[in-house]
């Protein structure tokens, strides 16, 4: 059974910063590109960024690029997303994603979390 967890999240003035986390287990993490998306009510799930299986390249939304990277540890089954300069936009519940696919649409990704909420306050 694949699960995928989601810490880290909560509640940071503009400016401020985050480092989510995302445990994997039941899956062959090192096998997977890990990507990051984010939700708010009413509106479609956005993709934030990915990093692909071997560590080597990441890509992400033009949003939060040169604010948030994802780093993974594939000997703890882990891929992290650092936020920083959080603005009251990246509120969202974050959820972490894997895919056999380096991709930025939300169907092409096998496995999800549960999600993290994360509050940005101005």
């Amino acid at each position: 059974q694949v699960q995928l967890v989601e810490s880290g999240g909560g509640l940071v003035q503009a400016g401020g910063s985050l480092r989510l986390s995302c445990a994997a287990s039941g899956l062959t993490f090192s096998s997977y590109h890990m990507g990051w998306f984010r939700q708010t009510p009413g509106k479609e799930r956005e993709f934030v960024g990915v990093l692909t299986r071997s560590g080597g390249n990441s890509y992400y939304a033009d949003a939060v690029k040169g604010r948030f990277t994802i780093s993974r540890d594939d000997a703890e089954n882990t891929v992290y997303l650092r936020m920083n300069s959080l603005e009251p936009e990246d509120t969202a519940v974050y959820y972490c994603a894997a895919g056999q696919r380096g991709s930025i649409i939300v169907p092409e990704y096998d496995y999800w979390g549960q999600g993290t909420q994360v509050t940005v306050s101005s």
